[in-house]
């Protein structure tokens, strides 16, 4: 167990924020940020054993980060993404009476034995904590982005007045530091988000003028989504939403990773690229890492078509476009309205390739070029004349695999459904400040939970 030592030095807590401030102005992560403020105000002489943070961030995908720093351990970062039966921890928890109470702070004392008002007290008195302090610190007025955390000490006596006037204190600063930091990550998330990690990072990087660009080569695929129209017709919007979502889960996101980006969504179909250098070993392994991706998104189809099947749903048809070449890569539009894209007649042709699979009932279609890099069984089909195209093209279809796939490792990802933590937090603290929404937060996390 700590003792406290002394009186709280004015000096060093100016010191702490003085170094937050530096910080943020120079662009440190968050992870950065939180470590250093949480080593400093314990070599200030803090009786601080154990800080936990939580940022709820606007991320299109809600992503979450919590930290939890002890003094004898460090500092442990985790993404949140919590299942739903891990609800219960949650609803008990110190944040969940903040928030569906629309408090700023608690502070406990923690029973060293007996019954606890929190679970995570359990915890705490484990590690020999005697105080406990939490916070709520929104980035401003009706933001859903913010700051929640929690102060503990094992000092016999807890927290002095002095500890607290100067946590509260810090408490600010640290806010101002993280939410530069969010804020940072925002615009990145934002923008590798809606544009693809790599015309991303471009942007990020000043590439941002109409016509700004380059030509790279690159094996491309086209996905597209058979019987969409019809599909749109007999179901409600949502449902066709969700059936939408749940085919780019399945059809799209392979060809996400591993070298692969998704460029842009057209509709019910999307185009990828894997971007290589001008030679054949990476032209080869840029489409193998496609064709790989490929045998995945079948995989992944199949799955997906069970389940619809087993919900007497129909089945989701798919086509696949493969094929190689010179890209044009960068800004395009109005001057006040841009959107960062690939074009070229590499593009134009691996649409017809897509288009074909309706002709040669395939869910794939090849063009000879992709298909001699990529290596393994193909079926030449002859000789095609793509519109736009001066000359034919030879295309090819992929032969059957003679292996299959572990479809656990493929479609485990498929099925995680669970909010994260960041939607938590964001639809309780809507529920909480919100004088319009008067349901209770339980309720509210019920409804999403379902």
């Amino acid at each position: 167990m700590t003792t406290a030592s002394g009186p709280v030095s004015s000096i060093f807590m100016d010191k702490v924020a003085d170094w937050l401030t530096k910080t943020a102005l120079a662009g440190a992560s968050l992870e950065q940020i939180v470590r250093g403020f949480c080593e400093r105000i314990s070599a200030a002489g803090l009786p601080i054993v154990r800080v936990h943070l939580s940022f709820a961030m606007l991320h299109p995908l809600y992503d979450a980060l919590g930290f939890t720093w002890r003094a004898q351990s460090g500092l442990e970062v985790e993404g949140y993404r919590h299942d739903v039966g891990n609800n219960d921890v949650f609803l008990k928890s110190p944040y969940f009476h903040l928030l569906s109470n629309n408090l700023e702070y608690i502070r406990r004392k923690v029973p060293a034995e007996g019954p606890v008002e929190f679970s995570v007290f359990e915890d705490l008195r484990r590690e020999k904590i005697t105080d406990y302090i939490a916070f709520m610190q929104p980035f401003g007025d009706g933001s859903i982005q913010g700051m929640m955390g929690s102060w503990s000490t094992s000092a016999a006596e807890g927290f002095s007045e002095e500890m607290v006037a100067a946590l509260m204190r810090l408490q600010n600063h640290l806010a101002v530091a993280a939410k530069m930091a969010v804020l940072d990550k925002l615009a990145s998330n934002m923008l590798t988000t809606y544009l693809g990690m790599d015309a991303g990072q471009r942007v990020l990087k000043g590439q941002i003028r109409r016509g700004d660009g380059e030509t790279i080569r690159a094996a491309l695929v086209m996905g597209d989504m058979r019987q969409s129209t019809s599909l749109a017709d007999k179901e409600s919007r949502q449902d066709y939403i969700d059936t939408l979502n749940s085919f780019f889960d399945a059809l799209a996101a392979p060809f996400n990773r591993n070298g692969g980006q998704i460029l842009s969504f057209l509709g019910d179909g999307f185009l990828a690229v894997y971007p290589c250098d001008r030679h054949r070993e990476p032209s080869r392994a840029a489409s193998q890492a496609a064709m790989t991706a490929v045998r995945h998104a079948q995989a992944r189809m199949a799955d997906l078509n069970a389940e619809r099947e087993k919900k007497g749903l129909p089945p989701i048809g798919y086509g696949i476009g493969l094929h190689i070449g010179n890209v044009m890569f960068g800004n395009v539009g109005l001057r006040d309205r841009l959107t960062f894209s690939a074009f070229g007649s590499a593009v134009n042709e691996v649409v017809r390739l897509q288009a074909l699979t309706k002709k040669y009932e395939s869910d794939v279609i090849a063009s000879e070029a992709f298909a001699e890099y990529s290596e393994g069984g193909w079926i030449d089909l002859g000789k095609h004349k793509l519109r736009g195209v001066r000359q034919k093209v030879t295309i090819m279809k992929p032969e059957p695999t003679t292996h299959d796939l572990r479809l656990d490792d493929v479609v485990s990802d498929l099925r995680h459904q669970a909010l994260s933590e960041a939607e938590r937090l964001i639809l309780l603290h809507r529920d909480a400040t919100d004088p319009d929404r008067r349901h209770s937060a339980a309720k509210l996390l019920d409804k999403f939970l379902q």
